[in-house]
């Protein structure tokens, strides 16, 4: 049975968004939440499951599974806002929908559990970025952590201004804002890795979302954690780390932690499988 102990957390992930799932369908009574959470979640636990395996681009397979099916299926064809936007709009309008559930889920409550996992799995941007070059921190994190409260705060502007202002239409242009966020946020964060040389520069310094994230994942019960007796302190995890957290520290203080999303490229490179 000791063998099958690593195969909790990929059950205990799919058991979380199944009880989602159903939870939603039965209570809005509409099918599309069962398949929405199921297929999230399905697509989650395969990534986790590939990883134990030791598939090198288990953790690539879930961003595009997820990511793909948020950005082109719910954003493009559902004409979702799934951005902060859209979560801005339906808690103006007080409907209980698409982004707001989206956020509750993944972005609010769900930290509680998976800390920031949805940057590292399941987020359309960081999908993309993730491909540029700098697979690992070429340089220290810059002190500009401050500019993700701008963005945060120009997004709850905007969509307050539209609804002060009485606009028409406003579920159109939250579909141009999608588009257009989408494109600025690709922009940015494409130029922002290559001047800082870091994939993860954006979601570091510019990404509104973690103003959620952050704080929330603090308390994450699924985290990085080290065997301090077979830690060799070679310091190897700590050059991969995409996100500069120091996970020799089992403390919830520790260095950066909650910028960590659970990427494992710490775990798949400690020589001595101590994380």
């Amino acid at each position: 049975m000791g063998h099958l102990k690593k195969y909790v957390y990929p059950v205990l992930i799919l058991a979380i968004f199944e009880t989602v799932a159903i939870s939603l369908w039965k209570t809005k009574d509409n099918l599309f939440y069962l398949f929405n959470f199921s297929y999230i979640g399905l697509s989650i636990a395969l990534g986790m499951f590939l990883l134990i395996q030791n598939y090198k681009n288990a953790r690539r397979v879930v961003q595009l599974l997820v990511g793909l099916y948020m950005l082109v299926y719910l954003g493009f064809i559902c004409r979702e806002n799934m951005q902060i936007e859209g979560l801005w709009y339906y808690l103006f309008t007080g409907v209980f929908e698409a982004a707001t559930i989206h956020y509750a889920v993944a972005k609010i409550f769900g930290p509680l559990i998976f800390g920031r996992g949805w940057c590292g799995f399941a987020c359309w941007t960081a999908m993309v970025l993730d491909f540029l070059p700098y697979k690992t921190l070429q340089e220290p994190q810059k002190k500009l952590g401050w500019i993700r409260y701008i963005a945060f705060g120009i997004s709850l502007i905007f969509v307050s201004a539209l609804f002060l202002a009485k606009v028409g239409n406003i579920e159109r242009i939250m579909f141009w804002a999608f588009v257009i966020g989408n494109v600025l946020y690709y922009a940015v964060g494409i130029i922002l890795a290559f001047v800082c040389k870091d994939n993860r520069a954006f979601c570091k310094y510019i990404c509104p979302i973690t103003v959620f994230l952050k704080p929330m994942s603090y308390f994450s019960l699924i985290r990085i954690q080290c065997d301090e007796e077979k830690c060799v302190h070679c310091g190897k995890c700590k050059r991969v780390c995409p996100m500069e957290v120091d996970v020799t520290d089992n403390s919830r203080k520790r260095k950066n932690g909650t910028e960590c999303i659970l990427c494992m490229e710490c775990v798949k490179n400690c020589p001595k499988g101590a994380l």
